[in-house]
Parts: C-alpha cells; sequence; structure tokens
C-alpha cells in the first residue's frame, strides 16, 4: 500500500515555473514507477510525465518535453516535476501516480495503482 501527498501547486504568470513535489508513504518506494498526470476543467486526465524506480529512465508528454523535468529522491521517498516555461495551456489539477512494476515506464492512467490527491496549478496570461 503507498500513499501519496501532493503539493507545490500555484498561481503563476506565463513564463514563471513551478515546482510540485509528492510525498510516499512506505519501505519499497524505489521499486515503483512515479508518474504525474494532469486534468483540465472538461477533459480527460493526460500523461505528463514518468520515471523509473531506480531514477535512470525518463519518458515525457510532447507537450511538455524540454519545459519540465521530473525526477526523484529515493531516500526521502519523493518525487518532483520542475516545471519551466509555464504556458496558459498547462493549467490544471496534477496529480502523482505509483505503480509497482518499476522497472518500466507507463503513460496510461488504467496502468497505475496509486494516485495522489491533486494540486492545482494556473497559469495566467
Amino acid at each position: 500500500q503507498v500513499q501519496l501527498v501532493d503539493s507545490g501547486g500555484g498561481l503563476v504568470q506565463a513564463g514563471g515555473s513551478l515546482r510540485l513535489s509528492c510525498a510516499a508513504s512506505g519501505r519499497t518506494f524505489s521499486s515503483y514507477t512515479m508518474g504525474w498526470f494532469r486534468q483540465a476543467p472538461g477533459k480527460e486526465r493526460e500523461f505528463v510525465a514518468t520515471i523509473t524506480g531506480s531514477g535512470s529512465n525518463t519518458y515525457y508528454a510532447a507537450s511538455v518535453k524540454g519545459r519540465f523535468t521530473i525526477s526523484r529522491d529515493n531516500a526521502k521517498n519523493t518525487v518532483s516535476l520542475q516545471m519551466n516555461s509555464l504556458k496558459p495551456e498547462d493549467t490544471a489539477v496534477y496529480y502523482c501516480a505509483a505503480e509497482r512494476r518499476g522497472g518500466l515506464l507507463w503513460v496510461r492512467v488504467r496502468e497505475y495503482e496509486y494516485w495522489g490527491q491533486g494540486t492545482q496549478v494556473t497559469v495566467s496570461s
């Protein structure tokens, strides 16, 4: 069982930066692939970024590649999403997620077993 707590959202102007964090409970954090997803009003939840359990592999949605960076600290049971050059279209509730098959990269909502409560990111133009 893994419990996830998202934090770090807020209001930022276009071109600005935010850093999201997700704290995980449990003693086997390094065996989980972690992901970030987002959901804008009236839209389906979509994939943003993912990182394997060891942290050696990452993968990004095309819309954020080059602007966002996912990272993890297995000693602290945390995963972060550094978001730079934010755009109004990045506005959404952001969720971290965990999947116990930690050796692979997962990009679909249905592939993740555990979810955080979400944190709101609003980018003003």
